[in-house]
């Protein structure tokens, strides 16, 4: 029977998607869809059933914050931004990265 990837590749995205997110909207604020469309661009497929509750439970753990924003374009849109206990959160988990990154450095060069 062969071993497919597709559950562990699929565990480990999910893992680092809340960190991805968090570096974008770190940048500036961001719309969902615009998020969608950066993630898109770094070959992170999201759809927007997995990223609207994400959202939601990052705010509701202090660490976004959203404003409505007028649209030339149909309704106001809401933009997410990190607040300041996000801004730390963030830089915790570039940290917790960092170490992540430098174990599996590690132990693929000694191989």
């Amino acid at each position: 029977m062969a071993i497919s990837t597709d559950n562990i590749t699929s565990q480990m995205r999910k893992g680092f998607l809340e960190y991805c997110i968090l570096l974008l909207i770190n940048k500036k604020p961001y719309y969902t869809s615009d998020i969608i469309e950066e993630l898109r661009s770094a070959k992170l497929i999201v759809v927007e059933g997995t990223l609207y509750p994400l959202l939601t439970r990052l705010k509701n753990s202090g660490l976004l914050d959203y404003q409505w924003v007028e649209s030339t374009q149909g309704p106001p849109r809401k933009y997410y931004a990190l607040t300041d206990n996000g801004k730390l959160f963030l830089k915790d988990l570039d940290g917790a990265w960092t170490d992540i990154k430098q174990v599996v450095e590690f132990i693929k060069s000694n191989q």
